[in-house]
């Protein structure tokens, strides 16, 4: 419940860690928390061992704050592996403004780009229109996380790649 402000910024990237990890569904923001009696339990003396072990696995690593665009032109190498996990087309519930023309510009990316892309994206007639040409695999998912009392929500996802 503390104020990001006051937070030091090693707090915060703590704070950040944390609650995808131990909120339900991996949701950080909303009181949306839920009981299971199958999985593994919180374990809060572990905060600091997992915190740990994230850090081994950073040497090497580049964290940006730049935009998705901006951030592959930068990185694009021939040996550069892309994955991109944009909003759902059409779907609600993101509260992200990511317009159709980002789908097509994505696109555009993967035809010119040095590297190898996956995207992980729904099967919708318009996005199966704008990623044509490139390989589709598509899988059945499950939803699980959603009310209980609605049932489970199925949909499909589609993996579009290139170089893959």
């Amino acid at each position: 419940m503390t104020r990001p402000e006051t937070l030091t910024d090693i707090q915060r990237a703590a704070r950040f860690f944390y609650l995808p990890h131990h909120a339900f569904a991996g949701k950080v923001t909303g009181q949306t928390f839920g009981t299971a009696t199958t999985g593994p339990a919180i374990n809060l003396l572990r905060i600091e061992e997992n915190l740990s072990a994230a850090w081994q696995r950073m040497p090497g690593t580049y964290v940006e704050n730049l935009g998705w665009l901006e951030c592959a032109e930068r990185y694009d190498r021939p040996h550069t592996f892309h994955y991109m996990d944009p909003p759902y087309w059409q779907t609600a519930g993101y509260g992200v403004d990511f317009p159709f023309e980002s789908y097509e510009r994505m696109a555009d990316f993967m035809r010119r780009c040095k590297g190898k892309v996956m995207v992980s994206i729904n099967a919708h007639p318009d996005i199966r229109r704008v990623f044509e040409g490139f390989h589709f695999e598509t899988v059945d998912i499950r939803y699980s996380t959603t009310n209980q009392r609605q049932g489970i929500d199925q949909s499909s996802a589609l993996f579009v790649t290139k170089g893959c």
